[in-house]
């Protein structure tokens, strides 16, 4: 076990699969000074500029070029920089990566991670803070991941690289600094999900960021006598449907909570499927997200678009009561 940063953790599983498989290599914008982030720095020192490669400021260039590549048998990891700007190279991954192995019948395939920082990250404004998600959950043939710790970064970072498949691999940029302990040991499986918390009394999904702000909500509701068990889904496409429903079938109450817009979010994918299993509930299930605005540069008014861990413990709140049954 060693303690490291949530961008440190990612860059040590992109260092080993480097190591481990001369067909790894990473392309994207501002590389070769170590990622607008600094989440490659010192990558390119170790594996020169050939596989630690700086591109032009053209994100559908860098999608199209890097597929290519993927198709002929490489394994590239794409960095968009900002999940904004990856809109750019929407073409190139909505049309065709995510449709190449069923269009060529499965003789080819496109195994690619297509990192794109989401989130907010203190007055970064509309085009640099949004959290999309569900849009890719909802486009057949991609694999959505949403890790929240500096374990699930370097194991799910590994587990992507190792995928057949191409993975939207979504990190949330407010948290490149937090520090977690990290087991390399430890088995990662793309659509497990993770109980942070153990509880009882109800059952609080979420995933990314939003996951740490749900556990520290379940550590202040714990205070008041409610044993909160919180869900880390960690992959939304696949996700693990089982560890939510058998949970909520324990406590038979339900929050979902994401930084994403509320409206059409994943949430409501979540609460929907636990719906259609007939989960008795004792409580009316409830989605906490942001309403449907755009995220402005001024902190007081970013802030009012944040799920926080107060928002979450009201809801368990009022959850408990009987005239929500």
């Amino acid at each position: 076990m060693a303690v490291m940063t949530y961008a440190d953790a990612a860059k040590l599983a992109i260092a080993e699969a480097m190591r481990a498989d001369s067909r790894v290599w990473c392309v994207g914008e501002d590389l070769g000074r170590g990622g607008v982030f600094k989440q490659y720095t010192g990558l390119v020192e170790e594996f020169g500029p050939q596989r630690i490669s700086d591109a032009p400021i053209s994100e559908a260039a860098i999608m199209g070029a890097a597929f290519g590549a993927a198709m002929v048998g490489t394994r590239p990891i794409v960095e968009m920089r900002f999940a904004d700007f990856a809109l750019c190279a929407t073409d190139e991954l909505v049309n065709q990566i995510a449709k190449a192995r069923f269009m060529f019948g499965g003789q080819s395939r496109a195994p690619m991670v297509i990192r794109k920082p989401v989130g907010m990250w203190r007055s970064s404004a509309a085009q640099h803070s949004q959290s999309l998600e569900s849009w890719y959950v909802h486009t057949p043939g991609l694999v959505v991941i949403c890790p929240g710790t500096p374990q699930d970064n370097y194991s799910m970072m590994k587990a992507a690289i190792a995928c057949d498949d191409p993975v939207v691999y979504l990190e949330h940029k407010n948290i490149w600094a937090l520090e977690g302990e990290v087991d390399t040991a430890a088995p990662a499986e793309i659509g497990k999900a993770r109980v942070r918390c153990a509880g009882d009394d109800i059952t609080i999904v979420s995933w990314s960021d939003a996951a740490n702000v749900a556990e520290a909500a379940a550590g202040m509701l714990a205070d008041k006598g409610i044993s909160a068990e919180v869900i880390d889904l960690v992959s939304l496409w696949p996700w693990d449907k089982r560890a939510v429903l058998d949970s909520v079938a324990k406590t038979r109450r339900l929050i979902v909570a994401h930084e994403a817009v509320q409206v059409a979010g994943f949430g409501a994918e979540v609460v929907a499927t636990v719906a259609e299993h007939g989960a008795p509930l004792k409580a009316r299930a409830k989605r906490l997200g942001a309403p449907r605005s755009l995220v402005a540069y001024a902190p007081n008014l970013e802030d009012q678009l944040r799920v926080t861990a107060d928002m979450i413990v009201d809801a368990a709140l009022s959850s408990m009561e009987p005239e929500n049954v």
